[in-house]
């Protein structure tokens, strides 16, 4: 299991330390779950493609991104892209997928979900995450934050069943994720930056050490994002 030690916070990665963190976490802790072809969808750079292949049920792995979404690093480039409509392969070919931190950019995301549906084969998994709590982002294609009942709905009506939310942090991670999203993204000057870290710093530890993650259902809940397994049966 990915480690969770607030003490590695630092002044450079204070405001993304938790949602990162709890990404990765929340892929290794359901990666057993992966299997056979492995689609990413809305890859990116793959940041998550070491912590899929470590597991040996994982027999290809492959990512595809919109087209002119993204900027890449020199050798680093999806396998394929698509329209934001239609994937380019024929139904029923892969085996498990995952989608991270992609839905809120999707403007018709039951299209994406439907899409997603239709080229995973029978029993297959699909891993989801989205923000919460966090800042607009690739502008101006960032277009929603969803509640795990907007998740289970969408994921329902696409075809999925044995839906599992997760909420990834409660009510404390809340508030030291803001905090630190402040601190660096806020416009102030390097130098009351640096001063505020070490005010804000040990706050956010006590914080994060302290969080208490809800059930998905509770009522007057605060969330930093929201993870999801569901299948094609």
């Amino acid at each position: 299991m990915i480690e969770f030690n607030p003490d590695k916070i630092t002044f450079d990665n204070i405001d993304r330390f938790y949602i990162k963190g709890s990404i990765f976490r929340f892929i290794d802790s359901k990666k057993s779950l992966l299997k056979g072809t492995f689609l990413d969808v809305g890859c990116g750079e793959k940041p998550y493609h070491s912590v899929i292949l470590s597991n040996s049920e994982v027999t290809s792995y492959a990512g595809i991104d919109l087209i002119g979404g993204y900027e890449y690093k020199p050798g680093v480039k999806p396998d394929y892209f698509w329209d934001g409509i239609t994937f380019p392969f024929d139904e029923s070919v892969y085996e498990s997928a995952m989608a991270t931190e992609v839905l809120e950019h999707c403007p018709d995301p039951l299209v994406t979900l439907t899409e997603i549906f239709r080229i995973l084969k029978k029993d297959s998994p699909l891993l989801l995450t989205v923000p919460f709590i966090w800042p607009t982002h690739e502008t101006p294609y960032d277009f929603y934050r969803y509640t795990p009942f907007g998740l289970r709905y969408l994921l329902t009506k696409a075809g999925f069943e044995d839906i599992e939310v997760t909420c990834l942090g409660g009510w404390d991670a809340s508030l030291a994720q803001v905090l630190g999203l402040w601190l660096k993204r806020r416009k102030m000057s390097k130098s009351n930056q640096k001063r505020l870290f070490f005010i804000l710093k040990p706050v956010i530890q006590y914080l994060l050490k302290k969080d208490r993650i809800l059930d998905e259902s509770s009522e007057q809940n605060l969330i930093t994002s929201i993870g999801v397994v569901a299948w094609k049966k």
